[in-house]
């Protein structure tokens, strides 16, 4: 067995896959195939075997890639910020909390964790990103949602897609 994968091999197995899915009909071994269109999102599932890896001597590790489409395009986002943020959030139509509003929340775990559940992902100004453990405590964290840092320079739209259109590994 070879050490590599062929690419145009593996092109071809996706190509076909999502051909069969959307109900067209495919060619496999020697003999057409019509697939059937589902009435919902398929996933596909890739799994690698890494070669002169230990895990017992190499912990795990985790990352994040960008894909060039969303895959999860209904990701609910809530803006941490400053004034300014807000009011761009206001805008473009996304939710947000000022400082004030997460005072609101006084520490409360319970609070803290249901905000957790509410949105898929959170974004903080650059100002704001440093009060907020002091603000919310460990909540956000504990629930792998810390904030993503949005500069004051940056458009807030591009950066939700770049969130949306990210994912983490491990």
């Amino acid at each position: 067995m070879s050490n590599k994968l062929n690419s145009a091999l593996l092109e071809k197995a996706v190509t076909d896959i999502l051909a069969y899915s959307a109900g067209e009909t495919i060619t496999m071994g020697k003999k057409e195939v019509t697939g059937k269109k589902r009435n919902f999102v398929e996933t596909i599932e890739v799994q690698v075997t890494l070669k002169n890896y230990d895990p017992q001597r190499e912990k795990r590790f985790a990352g994040t890639f960008r894909l060039p489409a969303v895959p999860r395009p209904n990701l609910k986002c809530c803006m941490l910020g400053n004034a300014a943020h807000c009011e761009q959030a206001d805008r473009i139509g996304i939710d947000h909390m000022s400082v004030e509003d997460l005072k609101k929340l006084n520490r409360n775990k319970k609070l803290v964790k249901k905000l957790a559940k509410k949105y898929d992902f959170f974004l903080a100004s650059d100002n704001m990103i440093k009060q907020i453990p002091r603000l919310l405590g460990p909540g956000l964290t504990k629930a792998g949602k810390f904030p993503t840092l949005l500069s004051s320079g940056d458009d807030m739209q591009d950066k939700i897609e770049e969130v949306k259109s990210t994912i983490k590994f491990q």
